[in-house]
């Protein structure tokens, strides 16, 4: 791919498939010329800068990660949504990835209870509208940029049940943890029959093999409730951060619909 081509103009649309695609892909096959790189990495960096204008001034928020493929009428839909009403009673802002499932669940849950209600969308080949239930939307072209966002601007993260993309999250987020780059923030993972598994996997084989120290899953918290999820994010927030809480508002407007 020329230089040139990369200087030309992308136009996305929440997840329209554009010539940035191409863009990513040869981005990440190797060395390219040194223009090449440093355009890129201005792209980059501008990302970033759009994020930190966006997102600065949103309040104490926690971050719910999940899979984009789960229906309205689907039991983990429910969940997510109840877990963001939760959220929202306990005084946090609701951010996801703005996209369908678990996160327009979450984001739907919270603004029905008052909370401010924060996508931020990754630019995918399959088109990936925002939900309906969003106050703020942000677009991002690279996954390290949104994901940086989805952790800088969160005082806890909880996850639901999800695909390869939340376990990258969960994950990403928890090697900060474990590696002292992000103080001790929570980690919720809502589902226990689903999570079941993972929970096995990091107490019987990853500290029964002294691969990670005991301590490094002592702000990872499983549950089927999202009372207790709340209430566990909100209990560490206030004592690691001494956070105030914002009285919670009405329920705010969705898009296309009248409140009574």
């Amino acid at each position: 791919m020329s230089d040139e081509r990369l200087r030309t103009s992308v136009k996305s649309e929440w997840g329209k498939q554009t010539d940035s695609d191409e863009q990513e892909r040869v981005f990440l096959e190797g060395a390219h010329s040194r223009t090449f790189e440093f355009l890129h990495a201005f792209l980059v960096f501008f990302e970033m800068i759009k994020g930190f204008r966006k997102l600065h001034f949103i309040g104490p928020c926690v971050t719910v990660f999940g899979s984009a493929r789960f229906e309205e009428n689907h039991p983990y839909y429910a969940l997510a949504r109840e877990t963001g009403a939760e959220l929202a009673k306990h005084g946090f802002g609701i951010m996801t990835g703005g996209g369908p499932g678990i996160m327009e669940a979450a984001n739907r849950g919270g603004k029905e209870n008052g909370a401010y209600s924060i996508g931020c969308n990754i630019i995918l080949p399959r088109e990936q509208k925002p939900n309906p239930y969003l106050d703020l939307w942000l677009e991002f072209r690279y996954f390290m940029v949104r994901k940086f966002m989805l952790a800088k601007y969160s005082y806890g993260f909880i996850a639901l049940p999800g695909g390869f993309g939340t376990l990258d999250e969960i994950f990403e987020v928890l090697t900060l943890i474990q590696t002292k780059k992000m103080k001790n923030f929570p980690v919720v993972l809502v589902g226990q029959d689903f999570w079941g598994p993972l929970r096995d996997l990091i107490e019987k084989r990853l500290v029964a093999s002294h691969t990670i120290d005991p301590d490094d899953t002592k702000y990872l918290f499983f549950t089927d409730s999202p009372l207790e999820a709340a209430k566990f994010v909100q209990g560490v927030a206030l004592k690691q951060f001494n956070l105030r809480f914002r009285k919670v508002m009405k329920p705010r407007k969705i898009l296309g619909e009248k409140l009574p």
